[in-house]
């Protein structure tokens, strides 16, 4: 079976740093998205339809490789559907009733922190000092502004803030899952399969969410759609497949650095929505940052 591998001795090429800005980009402009999704949908609605229009793109690929798919561990296949595809959509979709989308975008870059800090805690991960004070760096941005921010003139209740730390670390959980159990299965194939597995339990759901009433009633209701298409498709589904062809020509470390340029499109797009950005934004991003540099090194 295909897997991706990791070449760290080849200098990235200019259609690796295309692919690497186009993706910061584009999981960059999610959180503009999502909010977009929410003016006619609710938190229930936009992540049972970003599941269930991401599984469908997904399925092509799912059916030509479907004999790949070593179902012997269907119970790591489940926890990856589960905490990468399930459980963040709704996490990040209810943190956004309530905190804007450049605060979302920033406190998702603690995704790659989690990683590590989880894979060390319970994945048998080798254990660097130096590695842990990027963590702490970076927690402490987060801190920073979930617990300052409104008083320096953030809008929300950034306690919300707290939901798009649990999808973070829902999202830990599904990498080291992958790497530590699924490293023998094909990339793609693995995220295709996770979002058929989480897909089919959306999809009935949405059904029981009064959606079909709110595309029929809600005078923005087609155009939030539109957004939430665009989310799936591109965002997730097109997004997936580049990010693992950037792995192949390049190396997993390369490709990590997206998470510097998502924090700053969130941003962004949020000055440009006419969000209030303070210094406390940019403080709190420095840190992040500045975290995940560390854990780097």
């Amino acid at each position: 079976m295909k897997k991706i591998t990791v070449r760290q001795d080849k200098t990235p090429s200019l259609k690796a740093w295309l692919i690497l800005g186009l993706l910061g980009i584009v999981w960059g402009s999610s959180y503009i998205l999502i909010k977009k999704g929410l003016v006619a949908y609710n938190p229930v609605q936009l992540a049972c339809l970003r599941i269930s229009i991401s599984s469908i793109a997904f399925l092509p690929f799912f059916l030509a490789k479907q004999k790949t798919v070593d179902w012997s561990k269907w119970k790591y296949l489940a926890i990856v559907g589960i905490m990468g595809s399930g459980i963040p959509p709704f996490m990040f979709a209810f943190a956004q009733t309530e905190i804007s989308s450049s605060v979302a975008g920033v406190l998702s870059s603690l995704t790659p922190l989690f990683t590590l800090l989880l894979g060390i805690l319970f994945f048998k991960s080798k254990l660097i000092w130096s590695k842990v004070i990027g963590v702490l760096v970076g927690l402490m941005g987060a801190v920073f502004l979930i617990l300052f921010g409104n008083s320096a003139g953030i809008e929300g209740n950034l306690w919300y803030g707290l939901l798009i730390v649990l999808g973070a670390i829902c999202y830990a959980i599904s990498v080291n899952t992958i790497e530590k159990e699924l490293h023998s299965m094909d990339a793609l194939i693995v995220s295709a399969t996770t979002f058929i597995i989480v897909g089919v339990p959306a999809t009935i759901i949405l059904f029981f969410t009064g959606f079909f009433e709110v595309l029929q009633t809600h005078p923005q209701a087609w155009s939030s759609l539109g957004y939430i298409v665009i989310l799936s498709i591109i965002g997730t589904v097109i997004a997936t497949i580049l990010f693992f062809g950037m792995v192949q020509m390049t190396n997993a470390v390369f490709s990590s650095t997206v998470s510097y340029i998502v924090p700053i499109v969130a941003i962004f797009w949020g000055a440009a929505d006419g969000e209030t950005i303070t210094v406390f934004h940019l403080l709190g991003m420095i840190l992040i940052l500045a975290g995940v540099y560390l854990s780097r090194k």
